[in-house]
């Protein structure tokens, strides 16, 4: 890998970090927060929707943008929103707003939404150039910027840290982040032309419609059904355990953290499994990792059994989305345009799967619900071959949704 590539992953790594922090430093500010606005728990839920429409809002102009811009403004654009978004929302909590709080989520949303297709375009371009697989690392980056964002969090509550003060320090180590970051991406990746492709002969080409591609709609189903398996433990996992296997709050929340562990590790180390057997056999065997652990939570009646099958489910889960999404940038032509549809799908998993399972564990309990995902996973072992399997090599073709870089180009 040369000293450009490298420092260009590195940047990448960068912009995965940053909301991974941002969104645990709000996470576990939520008690404080809530407080400071003398919220009810239907009032959060109104506030709280203010991020899942942010993020659609996003993710759905986010795959055009790329084409007519390219990826360095987009992602540039989408991370700046999501540092400012920390800010927007230590102003309400300072002024006790409500809706000052809501519009901090949805900024926050319609900045990781918008920059996710970006970032995982030059990611795919990155594993093309490296010759190996970049994306989940990238996707650990986020996981550990959770995790290191929840430390700091927990920290600044324990220490009765103002939130205002708490994520005004957010805002300013992330935006040093996008400073430093922006200057090692170049510009130019991902952008089309705006009336189509020219052919040989100089004439338009008309844009591939990539819903109609089979093996991308395949691919789109195994992001499905691995980001409800994700989804689904972020946002019901400690009560899964307390409401279901009847442990107290705490170790709840300790068995959250062991899952989250387990997903960064296994998004550190798929790249090392990726480049060695091949994408279709690593996200088979994930599938069926999360497909077991959440089978022994849902059936187990130990409680000690079912905290250990967390670390199946989450090491299961750690793969699928960073592995549909780059098995879709080079599944074709037009990568920023497939990137955003699996993100698309992978999108409406984390954001409509939660409550439809909270909806089903208020009727029959959420170890019942919790088979919905089950029948997913099980179906995404059978989908695992439509990942494919990422030569080692860059491809000596390049991809015509990539625009060649020049020396003018500015990065």
């Amino acid at each position: 890998m040369d000293l450009a590539t490298r420092r260009r992953r590195t940047a990448l790594f960068l912009l995965f970090l940053v909301p991974g922090l941002s969104i645990s430093s709000w996470v576990t500010r939520t008690p404080d927060i809530r407080d400071l606005l003398g919220a009810s728990t239907a009032q959060m839920g109104v506030i709280l929707f203010g991020l899942s429409v942010g993020s659609m809002t996003g993710i759905l102009g986010s795959g055009a943008l790329v084409a007519r811009f390219g990826t360095r403004p987009v992602m540039g654009a989408g991370t700046l929103l999501v540092v400012l978004s920390m800010a927007v929302v230590g102003g309400g909590a300072m002024l006790a707003s409500a809706p000052v709080v809501t519009a901090g989520l949805f900024l926050f949303g319609a900045g990781m939404g918008g920059g996710e297709v970006a970032v995982n375009v030059d990611g795919a371009e990155v594993e093309r150039l490296a010759g190996r697989t970049v994306l989940p690392t990238l996707h650990g980056f986020f996981s550990l910027g959770t995790v290191v964002g929840a430390a700091c969090g927990i920290l600044c509550t324990a220490a009765a840290v103002p939130v205002q003060w708490h994520l005004a320090a957010v805002v300013a180590v992330t935006a040093g982040m996008l400073a430093h970051a922006l200057r090692a991406v170049p510009g130019g990746v991902g952008r089309t032309r705006d009336r189509g492709r020219r052919t040989d002969s100089g004439t338009a080409s008309p844009r591939a419609k990539v819903w109609k591609d089979r093996r991308l709609l395949l691919i789109g189903g195994v992001i499905l059904a691995m980001a409800l398996a994700e989804g689904s433990a972020n946002d019901w996992l400690p009560l899964l355990m307390v409401d279901g296997h009847g442990v107290d709050p705490a170790l709840g929340s300790a068995v959250y953290t062991g899952f989250a562990a387990a997903m960064t590790i296994g998004r550190f180390g798929g790249g090392f499994l990726i480049d060695r057997v091949g994408r279709a056999p690593v996200v088979r065997a994930s599938a069926v990792s999360a497909t077991l652990g959440i089978a022994v939570v849902a059936f187990a009646d130990s409680a000690l059994l079912a905290g250990a099958a967390v670390l199946l489910w989450g090491m299961g889960a750690s793969l699928g989305f960073p592995v549909a999404l780059s098995a879709a940038g080079d599944s074709g032509p037009d990568a920023a345009a497939r990137v955003s549809l699996v993100a698309m799908i992978g999108y409406v998993a984390f954001l409509v799967g939660p409550p439809g399972l909270g909806f089903l564990g208020d009727h029959y309990g959420l170890r019942s619900a919790m088979l919905v995902v089950l029948a997913f996973t099980a179906v995404a072992v059978a989908l695992a071959p439509a990942v494919g399997t990422r030569s080692t090599t860059p491809s000596p073709v390049p991809d015509p949704a990539v625009r060649p870089r020049t020396p003018a180009d500015p990065g």
